[in-house]
């Protein structure tokens, strides 16, 4: 039996660069057809994205986390080349240890293909999709001009408002087109504009050729490395350019990789389309096409909100910061961090069994009533207010916020009540970031998951809050 769509997630990073900031620093721009890009945070990536996304996704399916038996992630830029990015999702989202995970890499492609992937999973599978990513290429080149960041989600049940009615994919053999050396973080693309013209026309008008029937959506998304080819493709695939307008995203975030196709079909969705055509597009060449019926329920937050300078632009992306710093700072080993990413991650603390207060983290003896270690375990919803806050700025930061701060300027640490599940709050120190300055006692405030910090080469990462008025 092949699985529906319940729910589509979308998010892209607040900040964001125009093209003619880019233009203005270069003399040029070389970002087909992009107006503006978005740009991850200094505590941002391709992991932290999804986890957006995700939720975003669960929430709109109306799925708990607990209930999927299935994850497949794609990206083409995962925050490390040989490490599992599934299991830190699967512990950010609180997913069963036991559900079955797939990760995806080395073509823009892989986001729709982990949807026709999820598809087949087989009857009373609850499939989540998560497409993620943040390309980067030569400060000088169009890769980078054009390079985005964003991602997107899919919830597949057997019982979903939105059908894969039609599906297809392409392969041509066109070498060159864009390809990242093993081992280097900048990819790179030869530059021959009618060849790379040619090889994305008939690498994804082959895929909609390959639909049983001419697939008339209300929208089309389409993956591509730029705002220009997919207009270009127009007479190839049979559509109108408003068509391809109505799924398109690029124009505004840019080149999200094997995000972009699944972004655009959550624009879609949110435009009011219930017919959708979804095609990726991955360099080499490949492509797969899928089309989706339905209303699916949509939940996305990826309009920019703050405009970046170049200088600032250029500190985000880690260009001209100093790096994270070796040794100094409060070390923590990987195994002890470990032991509390029920803590960092999901929140999860304790309510005593004697007295019922709540101890965050759970451990010792409870402040209230001084009875030790006895915990029935219970997971914080994610909300809370301010107690007390004071801004870290320039040069008052610990080693390991040294790089957060260099990108980002001076952030906020406050001292947060959290609230609890049924009632009380737990008092506990937290990171507050998309704030504008200092927050102030009271104000409400809402969880995340971003990068803390990097130490001996592994990326820590765990909850920050974020005003409730910032949350998109």
């Amino acid at each position: 039996m092949t699985l529906r769509l319940a729910g589509v997630g979308a998010y892209a990073p607040r900040n964001y660069v125009t093209a003619e900031t880019i233009r203005e620093a270069w003399g040029r721009f070389d970002g087909a057809g992009i107006r503006q890009k978005s740009v991850t945070g200094a505590d941002e990536d391709t992991l932290t994205m999804a986890y957006e996304a995700a939720r975003r996704a669960l929430s709109a399916a109306g799925t708990d986390p607990g209930a999927v038996t299935s994850l497949v992630f794609g990206t083409t830029t995962p925050p490390t080349e040989v490490e599992s990015a599934t299991a830190r999702l699967v512990s950010f989202l609180g997913l069963a240890a036991d559900a079955t995970t797939t990760q995806l890499a080395g073509s823009a492609n892989v986001g729709v293909e982990a949807v026709t992937l999820g598809l087949d999973a087989g009857d009373g599978e609850t499939v989540l999709v998560v497409a993620s990513d943040a390309p980067r290429g030569a400060p000088d080149g169009d890769v980078e001009h054009g390079a985005g960041a964003g991602a997107a989600a899919v919830v597949l049940t057997a019982d979903g408002a939105g059908a894969v009615t039609d599906r297809a994919t392409h392969t041509a053999t066109y070498p060159g087109t864009r390809f990242r050396p093993a081992g280097e973080s900048e990819t790179r693309a030869l530059g021959v504009t009618q060849y790379d013209r040619r090889a994305y026309r008939e690498t994804v008008g082959g895929s909609v050729a390959g639909l049983d029937a001419d697939p008339d959506p209300d929208a089309a998304a389409l993956g591509g490395p730029d705002g220009d080819l997919p207009y270009r493709a127009a007479d190839e695939v049979g559509l109108e350019p408003e068509t391809i307008r109505a799924g398109a995203t690029v124009h505004e975030l840019g080149d999200a990789g094997a995000a972009t196709p699944l972004l655009g079909l959550a624009n879609a969705l949110d435009g009011g389309a219930s017919r959708v055509l979804v095609v990726g597009y991955g360099a080499g060449s490949e492509s797969t096409a899928v089309l989706v019926d339905g209303d699916v329920p949509t939940a996305s937050a990826t309009e920019g909100t703050v405009e970046r300078s170049y200088a600032e632009y250029l500190r985000l992306r880690g260009v001209v910061t100093p790096g994270e710093p070796e040794g100094g700072g409060a070390y923590v080993s990987v195994p002890s961090w470990r032991r509390t990413l029920p803590q960092r991650h999901r929140l999860v603390a304790g309510r005593c069994r004697n007295c019922g207060s709540l101890s965050f983290p759970p451990s010792g003896a409870c402040s209230s009533c001084g009875t030790r270690d006895s915990y029935a375990e219970v997971t914080l919803p994610g909300t809370g207010t301010v107690e007390a806050a004071t801004v870290i700025g320039q040069g008052g930061a610990p080693p390991e916020f040294v790089e957060q701060q260099a990108r980002d300027g001076a952030y906020v640490s406050a001292v947060v009540a959290l609230d609890g599940p049924d009632g009380g709050t737990v008092s506990a120190p937290m990171q507050v970031v998309e704030t504008d300055g200092k927050p102030g006692v009271g104000d409400e405030l809402t969880a995340t998951v971003r990068r803390v910090y990097t130490q001996e080469g592994v990326t820590r990462y765990g909850v920050k809050m974020l005003p409730v008025d910032a949350e998109r």
